[in-house]
């Protein structure tokens, strides 16, 4: 067992982490990841963008107003409105950072539209690539900056307390050796739960293990109950499923049954482009009524090469041409609106323990995040995470013996497939009181098993709790309040 000391330790190589750790500079800080370059988180996959309000005929407010009615008013509104207020110049600082962004002949901005959005504001990076593009820029400069230390190949499979406050983290390294490096600060930027569910848009990665480890510690958790799920997913055999970029339907795809009827036809206002909760019921409902649902983008104009270079890629690697045909697709877990509960500085209720990012909970989403503000959050509450941390001075370490607080072992690979068939088809995008309690009462079983079925418990739970359907939480109990 090997000790170190460091003043700050960052958990997690995607995007909030990196923007944490960059802007903690000149302060010192070890970045950790599991994989050895960064990639795999579920950042690099974003195809979306980022939104921000820039064209003339836009504002803060309108983009601030869209965020409230997508999370159904559920968001901080002080955090919204500073979110929407500071996305331009988050725009600006990544430019700096040599981001380059779809632009057009004339050298302006490309904005694209998407679900819930009253605007076209989506800035878009290699066409459908944002997430990738963002992280290898982000990446290349934490790489080269001298004040960050990184380390790849290693699990976080443990925190370090005394006397209640978090002192550091243990990893293991893919050949199961521990080290504990105690630190003033930990930052968790470990990303979100999606892979916890039999079908998701993100990496294997996204598995919740950041969450889990932070609620071990004694960490209050916020709106565990607000899973989104995306409702284009390339309908395939699978885990792990190719995602759809919304942006098709801003460029004129639509969604039809079977028999070729316009799927929201009268379902809401905004139609396909709906925000992504109205559309993965209404997705979902039609699966569970024994059809199948389809994307047709054949219409979409543009270089595809260009415009959607990953999408594209994806369906021609599963036989599908997307300019050609209509796609089979499904909802998947997508993003968790919940997480550890943090202020707006990104601490925790446990001193020491920081949370930027997808796996924590500020409140800015509210019960159903707005297309393209999850890249935003992670620079913006990363970049404020990281000049707090660079600013304050080194507190105490905490009294008393040193503690380690494991996260614990994981399922064995057959329990961990049927505990994600059993999130999927009782907490997914419609849910009823009768399968949350036979789902709990199935994980509660598990609960001393792996570490997954008491994260999977804490999850089902805060569904039970709240009876009343609210944004991506839809109960279709009899009598149950909408």
């Amino acid at each position: 067992m090997r000790h170190a000391h460091l003043p700050v330790v960052v958990v997690g190589g995607g995007v909030a982490g990196l923007a944490t750790a960059l802007a903690m500079a000149p302060a010192p800080v070890r970045l950790l990841c599991r994989a050895h370059d960064g990639c795999g988180s579920a950042s690099a996959l974003a195809q979306g963008g980022i939104a921000a309000a820039l064209d003339p005929r836009d504002s803060v407010a309108a983009h601030a107003v869209d965020t409230l009615a997508a999370g159904a008013q559920h968001n901080d509104a002080a955090m919204v409105q500073w979110l929407a207020a500071e996305a331009p110049a988050a725009i600006a600082w990544l430019q700096a950072q040599g981001v380059v962004f779809d632009s057009d002949a004339q050298g302006r901005l490309q904005l694209g539209r998407e679900g819930g959005h009253g605007a076209a504001r989506i800035v878009h990076a290699g066409g459908d690539a944002s997430g990738a593009v963002l992280v290898q820029a982000l990446r290349a400069m934490v790489q080269a900056a001298m004040h960050v230390q990184w380390r790849g190949g290693v699990d976080v499979d443990g925190l370090l307390l005394r006397g209640g406050r978090v002192v550091g983290v243990r990893t293991r390294d893919e050949r199961g050796r521990h080290e504990q490096v105690e630190a003033a600060a930990v930052v968790l930027a470990t990303g979100g739960i999606g892979a916890s569910y039999a079908r998701t848009s993100n990496p294997p990665g996204a598995d919740g293990a950041g969450l889990a480890l932070g609620l071990a510690a004694g960490a209050a958790p916020r709106d565990l109950e607000f899973v989104q799920f995306h409702p284009t997913a390339l309908d395939v055999p699978g885990h792990c499923l190719p995602l759809i970029t919304e942006a098709l339907r801003g460029a004129g795809a639509r969604l039809h049954d079977a028999d070729g009827n316009a799927l929201m036809a009268g379902v809401h206002p905004l139609g396909d482009l709906a925000p992504r909760d109205v559309v993965s019921r209404r997705v979902a409902a039609e699966q569970a009524a024994g059809g199948r649902v389809w994307l047709d983008a054949t219409a979409v104009d543009g270089d595809w090469g260009k415009r959607f270079p990953t999408v594209l890629a994806a369906c021609l690697a599963h036989g599908f041409d997307p300019r050609r045909q209509a796609l089979p697709v499904t909802p998947a877990a997508h993003f968790h609106m919940g997480g550890l509960a943090t202020d707006a500085d990104g601490r925790t209720s446990v001193p020491g323990l920081y949370a930027v990012g997808e796996v924590a909970c500020n409140g800015v989403h509210g019960a159903n995040r707005l297309a393209s503000n999850s890249l935003l959050e992670g620079v913006l509450c990363g970049r404020r995470l990281g000049r707090l941390l660079a600013d304050a001075s080194v507190p105490a370490s905490g009294n008393g013996p040193l503690r380690v607080i494991e996260r614990g072992e994981s399922l064995p690979s057959d329990q961990l497939a049927a505990l994600r068939e059993l999130l999927w088809r009782s907490a997914g995008p419609v849910r009823e009181a009768g399968a949350l309690r036979d789902a709990w009462r199935a994980c509660a079983a598990l609960a001393e098993l792996g570490w997954q079925a008491r994260l999977a418990k804490a999850l089902l739970r805060a569904m039970r709790m709240r009876r009343r359907s609210l944004g991506a939480h839809w109960r279709q109990d009899r009598g149950c309040p909408r």
